[in-house]
């Protein structure tokens, strides 16, 4: 799994910059973290594994290994809106089932990714009617850049915005991918269980 995980802390700065933002912050008043490595941190911390994309063809790579590395090539795969995969995997070729919740994979996308928590916030756009225990729990989900917020709260406005008076019902955030971990709840993750979670981010901004 090692290879397969090396983009996990892909660093966006050279040493060099490392140690002058040190020198920087050492007089400077503490920054919040970027919203992209707080959520990184926060979703590995729940026990998330995390890939990230710089374009669509690494997004098939990260994907077919993911089914490789677990063996699930030959699985049956829950996808509800499979037409979404076309913007991260549009060569591949597999074969989806929208309705069989036994099956051993879900594959979504999401709404917004939270980074004060490392959840992932979804409603009946992705999850239809139901909750997150009653999918299989092996899932996949497959996010851009352009969808992370830096707390709850504004990925729910984040959600008002973008369907304006036509919200989705049974808004949802997913948060605990770690079984041997109890998960602390909120309104919105109540009645919710532990997934086994691979996120596939791929960068838009």
């Amino acid at each position: 799994m090692k290879k397969l995980f090396r983009s996990f802390f892909k660093s966006k700065k050279s040493s060099s910059q490392e140690e002058e933002s040190e020198i920087e912050y050492k007089y400077l008043p503490k920054k919040d973290e970027l919203v992209e490595e707080k959520f990184t941190l926060n979703f590995i911390s729940n026990g998330g594994k995390y890939l990230y994309a710089i374009d669509s063809d690494e997004c098939e790579q990260y994907f077919n290994e993911i089914l490789k590395e677990n063996n699930w090539e030959e699985k049956s795969m829950l996808c509800f809106k499979k037409d979404f995969t076309k913007n991260f995997i549009p060569n591949n070729k597999i074969k989806f089932n929208k309705s069989n919740l036994n099956s051993n994979l879900f594959i979504t996308d999401c709404e917004f990714l939270v980074a004060k928590d490392g959840s992932i916030l979804v409603s009946a756009k992705q999850i239809q009617s139901y909750k997150s225990n009653d999918l299989p729990n092996n899932i996949i989900v497959m996010a851009k850049t352009s969808q992370l917020s830096e707390t709850l709260s504004k990925g729910l406005e984040g959600i008002r915005i973008k369907y304006s008076n036509n919200l989705p019902s049974n808004i949802t955030s997913i948060k605990n991918f770690n079984k041997n971990e109890g998960e602390d709840l909120n309104f919105l993750t109540y009645g919710s269980s532990a997934k086994n979670l691979y996120l596939i981010l791929l960068e838009d901004l």
